[in-house]
């Protein structure tokens, strides 16, 4: 299976201590991942928001002896021209499917270790309750979550709204006993979010996430994080991937919640007595 530049990208940050700011470039990196072979220092730095001289540290924090050195390692592995070419023949809504179906295929390769995902079923499975965090744009990705999970989980308590209830909300949870807490967590990135998580995880929770990259925002946050890129070709973000990752995220928690079939059972028997469904 051919990897597209956002995944090159990835695999060539992973296994570096980076500091915030060089998390940043590389967060901005990913997003650009078709741009950058082609960017000089003082164009990536100013995407990034930070200054040139940080994008050269950076490169050098990668093993590369410079900017330069480092741009022409990316022209070498993803030659944008010969993409370009073969992109030309779609228009921008084929293009757009195209990169999410590249981010699928990314994620599929991260999933050839199921570890993570086996360790965040476990994980949510163990939580009562169990909250699932998700604002703005991350909303509809959290509520999906907190949807199916609710059918299989005993108490799931999905945190969709900010405001200064948020940290009221966690508590109750902490309270109740919640060990875990989900959270999906989508550009641009709130920070309501951030500071969340880092409240949570002070309080001793234990933080799973799903984001766009390994190098987002909420990374600092996360305890155990997963990624799942989005597409940013349209004018608004796409998500498919993400989405997936949070039913994948589902599958490997009902197999840690033994009486999860039965409680789908329940539930089917209940819908089929009220006639909820006309299939």
């Amino acid at each position: 299976m051919s990897e597209g530049p956002a995944a090159r990208l990835q695999q060539l940050f992973e296994g570096h201590r980076l500091t915030p700011t060089q998390r940043r470039i590389a967060h901005c990196m990913v997003r650009r991942a078709a741009d950058v072979p082609f960017l000089s220092s003082v164009e990536l730095a100013e995407l990034a928001g930070v200054s040139q001289p940080s994008v050269t540290r950076f490169a050098v924090a990668l093993g590369f002896d410079g900017y330069p050195a480092l741009r022409r390692h990316l022209r070498e592995v993803a030659p944008a021209a010969a993409q370009a070419a073969v992109e030309t023949s779609y228009n921008e809504y084929q293009q757009a499917v195209r990169a999410e179906i590249e981010n699928l295929q990314h994620l599929a390769g991260l999933l050839a270790d199921p570890g993570p995902v086996e360790n965040a079923g476990r994980l949510l499975a163990a939580s009562r309750p169990l909250p699932v965090l998700g604002l703005r744009a991350a909303s509809s990705q959290a509520r999906g979550f907190a949807y199916f999970a609710a059918k299989v989980h005993p108490d799931v308590r999905l945190l969709d709204e900010g405001g200064t209830m948020l940290a009221d909300r966690i508590d109750a949870a902490l309270r109740a006993g919640a060990s875990a807490l989900l959270c999906f967590a989508l550009p641009r990135h709130p920070k309501e979010v951030v500071e969340a998580l880092a409240y949570a995880q002070s309080a001793g929770l234990t933080v799973v996430t799903v984001a766009d990259s390994a190098f987002a925002p909420v990374a600092k946050y996360s305890d155990l994080l997963i990624p799942a890129a989005v597409g940013t070709g349209l004018a608004f973000d796409t998500a498919c991937a993400p989405m997936l990752l949070g039913r994948v995220l589902l599958e490997a928690m009902c197999d840690d919640l033994p009486d999860a079939q039965a409680r789908l059972e329940e539930f089917d028997a209940r819908a089929a007595a009220r006639g909820l469904f006309v299939e």
